[in-house]
């Protein structure tokens, strides 16, 4: 099988987070299964360029991988080269597939595939809610939605991550067929990790992208209200502006002596998750959450927003607490999980085992297998 990925964005591009890690994972696993898997993406890193070799196969991880240049710094990421061969090569694969949207190397990815008449589907990545259309640019989106993406992805099929984008995504397009299955997340499987000694206060850690949907000023204004002991990481960059303004916050809640900001981490996150008692994600829209998993798999239970998509899966698996997105029920919170100690242990006995099990990256790529599979067929 001949499968062709387009990301306008992929490693070593960490700086986009999550879904960064999620693709290039499933195609190096794809790889694994001895499908023939291409990468098409741009030289895209936030403001500036990855210094890789372009318009030439690039062998990642086993992956070949073919960079563009974009000529925009902005999140369209327009790259004619790349659309130039999505035209002259979408016919030799047996299915494309698409992650993302709302850039213009998705969305005219797509609409070239569809008219070369190639099997195209379309993982959203948290991109098509009700959120992501009243986030920013609504009157564009909405006028794009209506005139290009509505008709167009009525021709795809579409995959989604969780039970939540599943149910966000069908609310606002129709498409040929819809597929859930979760992301690849990339676990520390080989590492055992000793007990954490009790600190006298509880250790709450952000581990994420630092942006508004993200919840942190939920946070804040929840920390302001809470009385017992407690010290914050947060890991992760953002907006240098956008960052300014939480610390601000954090000053005029009287909570920054409690706050520890240490930047993006990578190599360490999980020494970093395993070290503190709980991951606090309160956000406001959140198809996913690679963190979530990751915290879990080294033990650490999760607070997280009942708009996290694997907000059903920490409950049904009673595998950390859910929240409201707002201060009071996220400080309640965070006083309820204090005193309950025996909990947090439990989690960290738990948790990793049954991680392990169900985001076994074997078991996933035969699910991705099927759908590619499905898609060919119909």
């Amino acid at each position: 099988m001949k499968i062709l990925q387009i990301s306008a964005s992929y490693k070593p591009a960490y700086i986009y987070g999550g879904p960064i890690m999620s693709v290039s994972m499933l195609a190096e696993q794809l790889s694994k299964l001895e499908a023939e898997v291409t990468v098409f993406t741009t030289t895209a890193n936030g403001i500036n360029e990855l210094p890789v070799n372009t318009n030439q196969p690039v062998l990642i991880d086993g992956v070949n991988v073919i960079y563009f240049k974009r000529i925009t710094k902005d999140h369209t990421h327009l790259s004619p080269a790349l659309l130039k061969n999505v035209w002259q090569k979408a016919r030799d694969y047996d299915v494309v597939h698409i992650h993302a949207w709302w850039n213009l190397v998705s969305m005219l990815s797509c609409l070239i595939a569809v008219m070369r008449n190639v099997k195209v589907v379309v993982s959203p990545r948290g991109t098509l809610s009700n959120y992501s259309f009243n986030n920013k640019n609504n009157g564009i989106k909405g006028l794009i939605h209506t005139f290009l993406t509505k008709p167009l992805l009525k021709k795809c099929d579409i995959h989604t991550t969780s039970d939540n984008e599943y149910s966000a995504v069908k609310s606002i397009i129709q498409a040929k067929h819809f597929f859930n299955i979760p992301n690849f997340i990339r676990l520390n499987v080989n590492k055992q990790y000793a007990v954490v000694p009790p600190a006298g206060y509880i250790k709450l850690i952000f581990l994420s992208r630092i942006e508004e949907k993200k919840g942190l000023d939920i946070l804040f204004d929840a920390l302001k209200e809470v009385k017992i002991p407690y010290k914050l990481t947060i890991a992760g960059d953002g907006n240098s502006d956008y960052i300014n303004s939480l610390k601000a916050i954090a000053v005029s809640n009287n909570i920054d002596r409690h706050i520890d900001w240490i930047g993006f981490q990578s190599d360490n996150k999980f020494d970093l998750l395993h070290a503190h008692d709980l991951l606090v994600l309160p956000s406001h829209d959140e198809n996913f959450g690679n963190v979530v998993i990751e915290s879990l798999s080294v033990g650490t239970a999760v607070l997280i927003s009942e708009q996290v998509g694997l907000a059903d899966y920490v409950a049904t698996n009673n595998l950390g607490w859910i929240c409201q997105t707002n201060a009071s029920s996220v400080s309640a919170a965070i006083s309820t999980i204090n005193s309950r100690f025996d909990e947090l242990q439990r989690i960290r006995k738990e948790a990793p085992a049954i991680i392990l099990e169900d985001f076994n990256y074997n078991n996933l790529a035969i699910k991705y297998m099927n759908m590619y599979n499905q898609i060919i067929i119909k």
